[in-house]
């Protein structure tokens, strides 16, 4: 939660920034840009990192890394060598070390709680990441309006500090396998080629799931890059009211969040029907954006685009952690990840200039028109999962994964 709220309040200064800086909402959206290419460019080889490392190790050292690359450095410099190159630089960095992070978090799940537990264990998480859009933004718009963006980037690194030392009091298990290949470079391509032979020839519904989740971040992160844009020319708001309307949407992931908590129970063609759903619920949310000027009510439309936003990432993750073995766990996340980051910077790139070139408001329609999409491509995966998923039985916790990618129903 602590790291959450940290990387709440450095994504809103680091956009308010550059875009106070350059005026220029293409050159905001090279922010998000920064963030998305190390999955992208290292996605399967963090992958099969996540596989051998221990988990604890990487956490923490990535919360470090956070803490000195976007908070001792920017104490460091002078503030005028805090050019925007040398901001770029530190956020891919900073990208980098988020890139280990999220794989390492969500591949830990399964050596910490039961196989019914995932999709809880996930909502559970993603509470962390809703209060950390709650209080972070809210938090750095105080700061920005009262400081310079610069200390508010300094003095964040406390967050990232305080995580690490939480992980330092967790105990995990020691039962992780570690893949088949050596240390080696040769091993490491055999281990990365493992993991897309997997996902490409073993579960179809994996790219399924890649599929609907490229729709969703194609939309949603030019929403959440460009939403200081679009907040300040749809809705004239400076700094703090940016900040509060985008801990609105935190306020209705926190509540989809808490609620997913009691639908580990749901069968899996169900719960992926509940992603189809919210896709198309945050769509049409969304594009009353375009017809009102009350901030109260844009409040409360954030909170609703928060709950419907929110529901893909956990369901989808359990997903991946049911049926993927804990040996290929992190490369399959990482295989995942490298689809969804594809688009989100496909989107981040035409969504910055169509609000460039064209204005706000026909930016804000295709990023509504995305959530359609991804609503109806979660939609085909619930039909194709109730038409071919078969329980699988599994004598231990690490027995032979799930049979999903039949033609007629069979059991192992």
């Amino acid at each position: 939660m602590v790291s959450q709220i940290g990387d709440g309040v450095s994504k809103l200064a680091l956009l308010w920034f550059v875009y106070s800086i350059t005026g220029s909402p293409l050159k905001t959206t090279m922010i998000g840009l920064l963030q998305t290419l190390p999955p992208i460019l290292f996605g399967p080889f963090i992958g099969v990192i996540v596989d051998r490392v221990p988990k604890k190790l990487l956490l923490i050292t990535s919360d470090l890394m956070r803490a000195v690359v976007l908070g001792v450095l920017p104490c460091l410099l002078p503030v005028d060598s805090f050019s925007i190159e040398r901001l770029y630089l530190m956020v891919f960095v900073h990208a980098v070390a988020s890139a280990v992070f999220g794989p390492a978090l969500t591949a830990a799940i399964p050596s910490l709680v039961s196989r019914h537990e995932f999709t809880a264990a996930n909502a559970l998480l993603q509470t962390t990441t809703s209060i950390g859009i709650i209080v972070g933004p809210a938090l750095s718009g105080v700061g920005i309006a009262t400081m310079s963006s610069q200390e508010v980037l300094c003095v964040n690194a406390v967050s990232y500090v305080i995580s690490a030392l939480c992980f330092l009091l967790i105990r995990f298990p020691r039962t992780e396998a570690e893949p088949s290949g050596e240390g080696s470079l040769a091993g490491t391509f055999r281990d990365v080629m493992e993991g897309f032979q997997y996902v490409l020839h073993r579960q179809r519904v994996i790219l399924m799931l890649i599929g609907a989740a490229s729709m969703y971040t194609f939309a949603t992160s030019a929403f959440s890059t460009l939403f200081p844009v679009f907040g300040k020319k749809l809705l004239d708001l400076g700094p703090i009211e940016v900040g509060y309307l985008w801990s609105a949407f935190g306020v209705g992931l926190l509540l989809v969040s808490l609620g997913l908590v009691s639908l580990s129970s749901w069968s899996l063609p169900k719960r992926i029907h509940l992603m189809a759903v919210s896709s198309f619920i945050s769509g049409v949310t969304l594009l009353g954006l375009l017809f009102i000027s009350n901030r109260l009510v844009a409040a409360a439309l954030m909170v609703i685009i928060g709950m419907g936003a929110g529901t893909l990432t956990p369901v989808a993750w359990g997903v991946l952690q049911e049926i993927a073995p804990t040996t290929l766990l992190g490369r399959v996340l990482a295989i995942y990840n490298l689809g969804a980051m594809t688009s989100a910077i496909a989107g981040m790139t035409i969504f910055g200039w169509v609000t460039q070139d064209f204005g706000e408001r026909p930016s804000v329609f295709g990023i509504g028109v995305g959530l359609f999409l991804s609503a109806l491509v979660s939609m085909r995966v619930a039909r194709w999962v109730q038409v071919h998923w078969t329980e699988a039985n599994h004598a231990t916790e690490e027995a032979a994964e799930p049979v999903v990618m039949v033609t007629q129903p069979t059991s192992r």
